[in-house]
């Protein structure tokens, strides 16, 4: 089971260019769903705009040299390990679910488009993977389901509370589940595959609706953070003043009035405590 093609059992009823076609039109349609979320909320104009501000009140020319230096960070951090959750258990549910559907999304691609013909043997690695993925996906999705979630886990509310902005982990979530049980009950053309195809529609046809578009604009915006810091316009915020140099209390003579001298360094607010849904 884990090592056979559940796409290439399906070719005694349906032609492997359907199973094909279906995998452009779900690439289509998260092309398309992206761009209409992208126009809807104006996402590429707000960082075009932003970016045009923070270069008016830049203080420093970053090169070329420190901007694929920080696109390299970005790369290591925010895209491959999720170093943005500073809860351990957030950010190994989103790695999990993260690795685990990449791994099943490519390894279907690969098994339909290279070996869904009987006549051409599939390498066990692929199912095997496929399988591997399915799972991590699934674990990483219940997990965050029904227990890491902030209003459930923080606010108190019942677990099966639903509401349009979980379409994405739902719909993530029965793909991976029907695809495990269409596979563990032998595949074929039944009624697990049917749900299996319907869950995975609803993903990728529903990303104008759901958080799909938001993983490609994530890295983006971290980018553009980490060039709005090192040149130094902090996208118009305030720096980090060490409230005991005295230019500081030159500059704002509050501090020593009604803190002293020697203020202490407080922190961030956020940092104050362990955290705990972000």
């Amino acid at each position: 089971m884990f090592t056979s093609n559940p796409f290439a059992d399906l070719t005694g009823f349906l032609s492997p260019l359907y199973m094909q076609a279906y995998i452009v039109l779900m690439v289509l349609l998260v092309i398309g769903g992206t761009i209409l979320d992208m126009m809807h909320k104006k996402s590429a104009q707000y960082f075009f705009e932003n970016a045009k501000k923070a270069k008016k009140s830049a203080k420093r020319s970053v090169g070329g040299g420190e901007k694929a230096s920080i696109a390299a960070t970005v790369l290591m951090d925010e895209v491959l390990t999720s170093g943005e959750f500073k809860n351990i258990r957030r950010r190994l549910s989103h790695l999990l679910i993260m690795y685990g559907f990449i791994i099943f999304a490519v390894t279907t691609a690969i098994m339909i488009f290279g070996y869904s013909m009987p006549a051409t043997p599939t390498p066990a690695l692929l199912p095997q993977l496929w399988h591997i993925g399915a799972l991590m996906l699934a674990v990483g999705g219940y997990w965050f389901w029904f227990s890491i979630r902030v209003d459930v886990s923080a606010e108190g509310l019942p677990w099966f509370r639903f509401e349009r902005a979980d379409l994405f982990i739902l719909s993530l979530l029965a793909t991976s589940t029907f695809a495990l049980i269409w596979s563990f009950t032998g595949g074929g053309l039944t009624i697990f595959f049917a749900l299996f195809i319907l869950s995975s529609t609803v993903l990728f046809g529903g990303v104008y609706f759901s958080k799909f578009a938001h993983m490609f604009f994530k890295p983006a915006a971290a980018f553009q953070k980490r060039v709005t810091r090192a040149d130094g316009s902090r996208e118009n915020l305030p720096p980090d003043y060490d409230l005991t140099d005295p230019a500081v209390q030159a500059k704002f003579p509050d501090i020593p009035l009604y803190m002293g001298k020697k203020p202490a360094y407080m922190g961030l607010g956020i940092k104050r405590e362990p955290a705990k849904h972000y």
